[in-house]
């Protein structure tokens, strides 16, 4: 009798330990969500498909959003083409397109946005002159040419988070304006400008209409 209680004592241990080894395998995918799967130190694959899993429950398994995320640069202090001191920030709109790369081939990849994503605003702050009231001869500057500008940011910051299996979908100047120190320099600069130009306009109407 004791043997016959000890043998049920002991299956009962091996049924629970392998009902709960085979409930650890269960998971649920959230749509627009993955899975990450890893077998001792190697990768198996990934589930991007949402709804309700059994796999090995040795596996690991870690979670990687697929949604697309938006992210607000913090305002950043650079110097322009001209080497006029210019506070400028930016929208960046990513999701992770290679779960692998994402996982594997950096160690934070949300981390890697952030720092990657402003390097490419600082370069591209350097690349510009902010206006072209010092040469007229710019045909693409930081604040007349947003479009562009956006078009060439998203494709740096595109390069950059390749390795990381990122796909930008969106990036754009949000902020953009002269440091505090020359804002008031440069506003009065502006403004003499606008001036010389209306008497410009004037003065060539006037010898326009004297020559009619």
């Amino acid at each position: 009798a004791k043997q016959g209680n000890t043998l049920l004592i002991i299956l009962a241990v091996i049924s629970g330990i392998a009902l709960l080894l085979i409930s650890c395998g269960f998971l649920a995918v959230e749509p627009n969500s993955s899975r990450v799967l890893n077998l001792f130190g190697e990768y198996v694959g990934s589930i991007k498909t949402n709804g309700f899993f059994w796999v090995n429950p040795f596996y690991t398994k870690k979670a990687v959003s697929l949604r697309a995320v938006n992210f607000d640069t913090e305002t950043l202090k650079v110097n322009d083409k001209l080497g006029n001191p210019i506070m400028i920030g930016a929208v960046v709109v990513w999701r992770v397109s290679d779960t692998f790369k994402a996982s594997f081939e950096v160690d934070s990849y949300s981390e890697f946005v952030h720092t990657q994503s402003e390097a490419a605003i600082r370069k591209m702050a350097g690349a510009f002159a902010y206006d072209n009231m010092e040469d007229e001869k710019e045909e693409i500057t930081l604040r007349s040419s947003s479009a562009e500008v956006s078009e060439m940011l998203e494709q740096e910051i595109s390069e950059r988070l390749s390795m990381a299996g990122i796909t930008v979908i969106e990036a754009r100047i949000s902020n953009l304006a002269y440091a505090t120190e020359i804002a008031s320099a440069m506003l009065q600069r502006q403004q003499a400008t606008a001036i010389i130009a209306a008497r410009s306009k004037i003065v060539e109407g006037a010898v326009g209409m004297v020559e009619m």
